[in-house]
Parts: structure tokens; C-alpha cells; sequence
């Protein structure tokens, strides 16, 4: 929107003043993530830019370091052990996030507020105290060193996403329509699947890509609980770092940032389909 006409000097100098702070913060944010992408194709083993690549030789840059991850025993292990406890991490963080949702959006549920903290702690609590407890506890149970333990971790973890996410969208939620439903002879079971679900279903689906990002990129909880054969993708660039940098590790990074970049896109597309359901412009 353009500033108005009739701006006096001062409220035209906030008006673009405020814009270049803005862009400024979005550089200061944006700068150290981008700047991985162009390293990642660097012919030589180097963390840094080079003269060719500076100058934009072609022969500075090389797709050997996305090759050395596609080929990699390591890596593609490590691929397979991260899909494996997100896809069934981010299951179990959905049907409990979205059921405690459900829970909380009663009004006549006492003490709300003492419950939406609990659920939400994993977000509050500094994660090095949450390994470390997750660690022992798992270890008293014997899960530790498991795709069972890891996948709870990860479960802990990602619930409290779900349950911000759909206890937002519930919050404009036409609970008329589900006594309708009653009132027409409908079962609770029923009226979920085919009223409450399809309504909430953004947030459903807008929890569970938060719920998945968050098992692809933990590691501090990982490093406690995963044993030697259940080392995930960021535990493998971890360990890269420390025993053999690579500049694999920034092809790594930069295809994780496009699948992140890819997974807003599709929470925003969600949005706006369901300001779009509710008739919100």
C-alpha cells in the first residue's frame, strides 16, 4: 500500500523508515541461512567462499557434495532412521495433540490453564533438562537405545505443536453444528469424522508438518536417547562436524532448508484455505 497523499513529512519518513527496518531484520534473519546454499557447491572442501566462486567460475562450483550424500552408507541410513521416527512420531504427536485440543476447547473442563501448561512444557523447558530426564526415565523403562524410546521423545516433543495449532483453530469453531448433528440422531463417533474432523482439518494438517520439522531437526534429545543404530539425519551432521567436516553437511542443510521452505508454504496454503472456509477475507 502506498503512502497517502496527504502524509505530512514526518509520517512519510515512518512510513519508509519502518519499511527499511523491517527489511533489514528480514536480511539479519534470513543472511546466515541462505548463505549455506552457495557453499554446498563448492568444488573444494572448504567452509568458505573461493576466488573462483567469487568471480563465478564454473568450474569453482560442483554437485560432488550431493552426490557424496546420495551414495553415503552414512547418510542414507541416517536418512532412513529419521523418516522412520518422524513418520511415526508425528502420528502419535497428532492423535494426542489433536485430542487434548479437543479436551481443552470445553468450557467445561476445570483448570484449563494448569493443563495447556503442562501440555506445552516441552516447548518451555530448556531442552538439555528434558534429555537429560527423558534419558533417565527411558533408561529405568529399558527403551533407551531404541526406535521405541526415540520415537516417545520425539512424540513429547512435537505434541504440544499440534495442540497450539488445532486449539487455534477450534477457537472459531461453530460448536452449534455439533448438537445439530446430535439433534439429528448422529453418534459423537459420526459427528467427528463428518462434522468437527473436515472443519479442523487445517489445523490437523498444519500441526502435524510442525510436529514432523521438529523430529527432522532435534538432535540435543537424540544424542541421549538414540543408540548407535538409530543415529538420525541431524545426529550424522552432528557427528560430522566434530569428527569429519565435510561440506557435505551444508548439502545436507540446504536440502532441509528447501523441504522447510516447502513445509511453510503448504501452513500457509492451509491458512488461507481456511480463512477461506470461514469467510474470512
Amino acid at each position: 500500500m502506498a503512502v497517502p497523499s496527504y502524509a505530512g513529512p514526518l509520517e512519510r519518513a515512518w512510513y519508509y523508515g519502518f519499511r527499511g527496518i523491517c527489511a533489514l531484520i528480514f536480511i539479519f534473519l534470513i543472511t546466515p541461512i541462505l548463505i549455506i546454499v552457495p557453499l554446498s557447491f563448492n568444488v573444494e572442501p572448504y567452509f568458505s567462499f573461493t576466488e573462483g566462486m567469487l568471480t563465478l567460475d564454473p568450474e569453482a562450483y560442483s554437485l560432488k557434495w550431493y552426490e557424496d550424500f546420495f551414495t553415503s552408507d552414512r547418510w542414507q541410513e541416517s536418512i532412513k532412521n529419521s523418516v522412520i521416527v518422524a513418520f511415526f512420531a508425528t502420528i502419535l504427536s497428532t492423535s494426542l495433540g489433536t485430542i487434548a485440543a479437543l479436551g481443552l476447547s470445553r468450557s467445561e473442563l476445570p483448570y484449563k490453564g494448569i493443563i495447556m501448561g503442562l501440555l506445552i512444557s516441552p516447548m518451555i523447558v530448556p531442552l538439555i533438562i528434558a534429555a537429560a530426564g527423558m534419558f533417565f526415565f527411558y533408561s529405568s523403562l529399558g527403551i533407551s537405545n531404541s526406535y521405541f524410546g526415540l520415537i516417545l521423545a520425539h512424540t513429547a516433543l512435537g505434541t504440544p505443536f499440534v495442540v497450539i495449532t488445532v486449539t487455534a483453530t477450534l477457537s472459531n469453531f461453530d460448536t452449534t453444528l455439533i448438537r445439530a448433528g446430535a439433534s439429528l440422531g448422529a453418534t459423537p463417533t459420526y459427528t467427528f469424522f463428518k462434522v468437527t474432523m473436515p472443519l479442523i482439518m487445517t489445523g490437523v494438517i498444519s500441526g502435524a508438518l510442525f510436529a514432523l520439522m521438529t523430529s527432522f531437526d532435534e538432535v540435543v534429545v537424540a544424542i541421549f536417547i538414540a543408540g548407535v543404530e538409530q543415529r538420525t539425519m541431524p545426529m550424522q551432521m552432528w557427528a560430522g562436524i566434530r569428527e569429519q567436516i565435510s561440506p557435505t553437511i551444508l548439502a545436507v542443510a540446504t536440502l532441509l532448508v528447501a523441504l522447510s521452505i516447502i513445509m511453510l508454504s503448504t501452513v500457509e496454503i492451509l491458512r488461507r484455505r481456511s480463512d477461506r472456509i470461514r469467510g474470512i477475507s
